[in-house]
């Protein structure tokens, strides 16, 4: 089976392929010759993840996946939620991210956050979503040179080292995006019977 993961994060698209296995090929979106901007206009992640995948299926017809990932901490009410790509700036700037997230905690004792990936797929057959959580909390430094984005300041639920500090195996299995993967994955088994 064929799938168009509508991303050109290759962090991403490794993590998905890692999850997914050899029974389901994922194309990105260089793989399939698609350029465009991706819309991301809605204000809420499952909607975000939806605009991405349906933009993809309208133009190219093919079965295609998009997600969205935010970073929700509760002392910050929430943010920077959808906005976490570009929470200090339009730039994207991981660094630039975190170092604002420490900033507006400092001196917080709260630091309860988590993590949550919402998966879009539109084929043919329709519409469908599939999430993922992991929580956890927010470091007082950034540790790690491992993952990408918000990795290095978070600290998921049982373990003592941010995300950028584990193993890429052990993050494939308890991370966000494997838990929402995983059910999207289970779901595709199950209904076209691979």
């Amino acid at each position: 089976m064929e799938l168009v993961f509508a991303t050109n994060n290759a962090h991403k698209l490794e993590e998905v392929r890692a999850i997914l296995g050899d029974r389901i090929t994922v194309k990105s979106l260089s793989d399939i010759g698609f350029s465009a901007d991706l819309p991301e206009t809605t204000g809420t992640i499952p909607g975000n993840a939806l605009q991405k995948a349906r933009t993809v299926f309208e133009h190219t017809g093919l079965p295609c996946f998009a997600d969205d990932t935010g970073l929700e901490i509760e002392a910050l009410d929430g943010n920077p939620g959808v906005d976490s790509a570009h929470f200090a700036g339009p730039e994207r700037d991981a660094q630039a991210n975190m170092n604002l997230v420490l900033q507006q905690l400092s001196g917080d004792a709260n630091r309860s956050a988590r993590f949550l990936t919402v998966i879009a797929y539109v084929c043919q057959e329709g519409e469908f979503l599939f999430e993922g959580e992991v929580k956890g909390h927010i470091a007082l430094q950034p540790a790690g040179s491992g993952g990408f984005g918000y990795d290095p300041i978070f600290i998921p639920e049982g373990y003592s080292e941010s995300f950028a500090n584990l193993d890429a195996s052990v993050k494939n299995q308890i991370s966000h995006r494997a838990r929402a993967t995983a059910v999207f994955s289970s779901w595709l088994i199950q209904k076209h019977d691979i």
